[in-house]
């Protein structure tokens, strides 16, 4: 700041300290600068209010060089330097002033390059100082915006932030919007795939279902064409008769104490027929069976045909189905006119006639 102070009067000579060195330009320069103009007013210099640009942005400490640290006495030096060159740019329309400096003060000044804010001046400084020296003048208000940001009228690190968290944001809304979908579609896909299994094994239980059923209607009618062919081959051996006595009835008028056969009551002399075809093994009195003829089918079964009044074959003969082979009758331990039909295995093992009959498509 310019001080209001006047003046001090202009000596009329100076003392021996300054200009002694013969031909010297320094007493001539301030003597004639002093006698031209002898009433003009000599303002006081103040480097730091007028001359030293004020530092914008983020204050930056240079780095160390050459793993020095620098003392305060490095930094008052820069700061001595700079005020000098501002001094220097204020004095440009003033005669020039010829200064010697001894060479021990020049000896002990710092580089110029290892001065704050000083060295980024020189060409040998590398691209990634100058890039941070850049950004820490940068101003706050811009920090963190990208060249982007900028070309769409970001200038502000606030509403940079704003436009980032609110991006961020949408991004994860979009994220979310998208699993949420992408759930729902999931839960779709799996409701749709259980409902087509569903469907798949209801259809195939309906086709089994109906496979089994036209199996066991085709089994059926098989079965009935079997017992057809089998029931065309096979006869009942009397008519006109009345099933008295089953195989296996306990009573005391069997000898066994049980019924071994199958009784067809008929009149006496009704004719007795062959059940199948076959070879006579027997034919005659059998003690309590009275007349028997006992006919050998071709699997080794035998058919004994007892009680009969007379018998009409003879042994070894061949017979048919439907052929008669004797009469009914009442001979033997009887009560009564009958066929007493008995069925033998080929072991000798009897069974039940009417199981058997029924199981050659017969139905007494």
């Amino acid at each position: 700041m310019a001080s209001n102070k006047p003046a001090p009067e202009a000596p009329s000579r100076f003392d021996s300290d300054y200009g002694t060195e013969p031909g010297g330009d320094f007493t001539g320069n301030f003597t004639a600068e002093f006698t031209a103009e002898p009433d003009r007013g000599w303002d006081e210099w103040n480097p730091t209010e007028e001359s030293v640009r004020p530092v914008r942005g983020r204050h930056r400490v240079a780095k160390q060089r050459n793993g020095l640290a620098r003392s305060s006495t490095v930094l008052g030096v820069g700061v001595i330097a700079a005020v000098g060159a501002g001094g220097m740019a204020t004095a440009q329309s003033k005669p020039p002033v010829s200064i010697s400096v001894p060479d021990s003060i020049k000896d002990n000044l710092p580089d110029a390059k290892s001065l704050p804010g000083v060295g980024a001046l020189f060409s040998d400084e590398s691209e990634a100082d100058k890039t941070e020296v850049a950004a820490a003048t940068a101003p706050l208000t811009t920090a963190g915006i990208t060249t982007a940001e900028a070309e769409q009228g970001t200038t502000d690190a606030g509403e940079a932030l704003r436009a980032r968290i609110l991006q961020q944001a949408e991004q994860q809304q979009d994220a979310a919007d998208a699993e949420a979908k992408a759930a729902e579609e999931k839960k779709a896909a799996e409701k749709a795939a259980a409902e087509a299994k569903k469907q798949q094994d209801e259809a195939e239980a309906k086709a089994a279902a109906e496979k089994k059923k036209a199996e066991e209607e085709a089994k059926k009618k098989a079965e009935a064409l079997r017992l057809a062919k089998l029931a065309a081959s096979y006869a009942i051996p009397t008519s006109s008769y009345t099933i008295t006595s089953t195989f296996g009835e306990a009573g005391s008028m069997w000898s066994s104490g049980y019924h071994t056969g199958l009784d067809f009551a008929a009149p006496t002399g009704t004719p007795i027929k062959a059940i199948h075809s076959g070879t006579v093994k027997s034919a005659g009195w059998s003690g309590a069976y009275g007349y028997r003829t006992v006919l050998e089918l071709d699997d080794g079964t035998e058919l004994w045909f007892c009680h009969q009044s007379s018998i009409g074959v003879s042994v070894g003969q061949k017979v048919s189905t439907g052929e008669t082979i004797g009469r009914v009758g009442a001979t033997g331990n009887v009560t009564g006119p009958h066929l007493h039909l008995e069925v033998h295995t080929a072991g000798g093992t009897g069974i039940d006639p009417m199981a058997w009959l029924r199981g050659k498509g017969l139905n007494p």
